[in-house]
């Protein structure tokens, strides 16, 4: 037991680590209590280092769709690191993760290897002011698109307003350049175009909204940004570091029909591994440096580590029978959760996206961020504890998404169903 000589361990990462943690959302804030450390993870499963084991659909934040330590993952790093693990000069590995995925999504005519997803957009932003010479991007409500000042933007109280810092240390001068609309608010979006569709340098919105849980597009959505965009001169940015291989093979944007202008990935084409890229149309990447004037550059973009983890989990989802299997093992478990929950009288319902889906504590699945919000957020505090207690890690916060992987079997899911059973029960 922690005493005043011997702290624990979550008290000593309070001493040293702001929030006790390096990203916010590992605090539990959102739901409330402490966090668990994390000793190691195998397969669907992790271990703390007091020795629980949880079943775990944070998965990384989605990059590990394969589950934890992968054989073919796990080899490749190691092949890899006995040869060295950064070089600061191009290797064989970044060309072949540059070639498999201009191969799979079509709008990537070249791209840029990154460090982050937060590093991805950012220079895909820069590339489109670039482009067009216009400096105002527009966003939507509830989307988070990396922690960079541009998009650490909250909306004001009109549909589509001039955004306000959502952070300290975001100067409101930087803020006041990006604008904001509700997600899924057709309407909203065109007026926003009326208004300033001359100094609109870019659009940038998730496929699927992935950062208020999951928020597939309405209908006519997605189009609209493709047709405003290209008929104002505009880029369309799709932010895929959530979606990019987790919805389907290749992007969700392109999976319906749709190309835009600049793509962002990170996650799952790092394994786990710090990876982003950015990539688009030719004559648009062919303007970042050394081609163009538009500045970006990083030490350890394509390290060799990252390519090795990323091309060996490539090589295994890009197999035919992945993600039909997959998507299908999700939506068990997500149908599975709301048929139990409403078994005891409990407003629930879902939203799924290939291998991604939320949970919300509603009758109807919500279409933007004030939907999200608007659900029984507490009652969701309630359930992340229960299942918790019972052996199962959902996200700790109603606003983040579930990711099942590969790795989780059948029994796991019924096991999931069986403990979400006994939680609705108390709630």
């Amino acid at each position: 037991m922690a005493d005043a000589t011997n702290p624990s361990l979550w008290e000593r990462a309070g001493a040293v680590l702001p929030g006790g943690v390096n990203s916010p959302v590992r605090s539990f804030r959102g739901v409330g209590g402490e966090p668990f450390f994390v000793r190691a993870g195998h397969g669907p499963t992790l271990e703390t280092v007091d020795g629980r084991e949880f079943l775990d659909y944070v998965m990384g934040y989605g990059p590990l769709i394969l589950g934890h330590a992968h054989p073919a993952v796990v080899k490749a790093v190691e092949s890899q690191a006995q040869r060295g693990l950064s070089y600061g000069a191009p290797t064989a590995a970044e060309v072949e993760m540059a070639e498999r995925l201009t191969a799979a999504i079509p709008a990537m005519e070249m791209l840029r290897m990154v460090n982050s997803g937060t590093e991805a957009t950012m220079s895909a932003l820069r590339v489109a002011r670039g482009v067009t010479g216009r400096r105002r991007v527009l966003k939507f409500a509830g989307s988070y698109h990396g922690h960079h000042d541009s998009l650490l933007i909250k909306a004001g109280s009109g549909a589509a307003t001039l955004g306000v810092p959502d952070s300290a240390g975001v100067p409101a001068d930087i803020a006041s350049l990006t604008l904001t609309a509700p997600y899924n608010d057709i309407e909203a979006l065109k007026e926003a175009f009326r208004v300033h569709g001359s100094e609109i340098a870019a659009v940038i919105a998730e496929p699927v909204a992935g950062n208020m849980s999951t928020v597939p597009p309405v209908p006519g959505f997605l189009e609209t940004i493709r047709e405003l965009t290209e008929a104002h001169g505009a880029l369309w940015v799709s932010d895929e570091v959530m979606t990019g291989f987790r919805v389907n093979f290749g992007t969700a944007a392109e999976a319906r029909g749709l190309t835009p202008d600049l793509v962002t990935l990170a996650k799952v084409v790092g394994a786990g591994m710090p990876v982003g890229v950015y990539g688009g149309r030719r004559a648009y990447m062919g303007l970042v440096a050394p081609l163009g004037p538009v500045y970006q550059a990083g030490t350890f973009s394509g390290n060799a580590l990252a390519m090795a983890a990323g091309l060996a989990q490539l090589g295994v989802v890009s197999q035919p029978a992945f993600y039909p299997t997959l998507i299908e093992r999700t939506r068990t478990l997500a149908e599975g959760l709301v048929e139990r929950g409403r078994r005891h009288g409990i407003a629930l319902s879902i939203n799924q996206a290939g291998a991604m889906f939320g949970l919300f504590f509603r009758e109807t699945p919500p279409k933007n961020f004030d939907e999200v919000a608007g659900s029984d957020v507490e009652r969701y505090r309630r359930y992340f504890h229960g299942m918790l207690e019972r052996g199962v890690f959902m996200p700790p916060s109603p606003f983040e998404t579930a990711f099942p992987s590969w790795a989780h079997s059948d029994g796991d899911i019924e096991k999931t169903l069986r403990a979400a059973d006994e939680v609705f029960r108390t709630l």
